[in-house]
């Protein structure tokens, strides 16, 4: 968990090591009461900081990046309501949607997901969400 003082009482602040998230000062996933608000993730491995090749690859290290998050936030992917795709090309669609399909099943949260230029052409998929903890229908 970050180190942050200015942060506000009852928000907790969730890491996953990203070098990114301390250059540019931003959490992996706040979560405020019951809420959790993940950032863009992608699927980098955050320990080596090695990006898979292709867009199932980025996609399955992806999911697995969100339930670390998560877990983290004491949840889980189940926790999820609310998903934003964002892929480099229409062409990774498929494979990142049978990815996703494959990390939610049973669950079936809302979903939005459009062609986006990311900020790394090597990167395929780009995906934050917004869950709530213990809800589950």
């Amino acid at each position: 968990m970050q180190a942050d003082t200015k942060a506000a009482p009852g928000r907790k602040l969730i890491s996953s090591g990203s070098e990114f998230e301390a250059i540019y000062n931003y959490s992996r996933a706040v979560v405020v009461g019951n809420q959790v608000m993940v950032s863009g993730t992608t699927g980098y491995d955050y320990a080596t900081g090695e990006l898979p090749v292709g867009a199932a690859a980025q996609a399955e290290k992806l999911f697995g990046n969100l339930e670390a998050a998560l877990v983290k936030a004491g949840g889980s992917l189940a926790d999820t309501v609310r998903v934003r795709i964002y892929i480099s090309s229409p062409d990774a669609y498929e494979d990142v949607m049978q990815a996703y399909a494959r990390a939610f099943a049973g669950v079936s949260p809302a979903c939005t997901t459009v062609e986006a230029k990311l900020f790394d052409p090597a990167i395929f998929v780009e995906i934050d969400l917004d869950a709530i903890l213990n809800a589950r229908a």
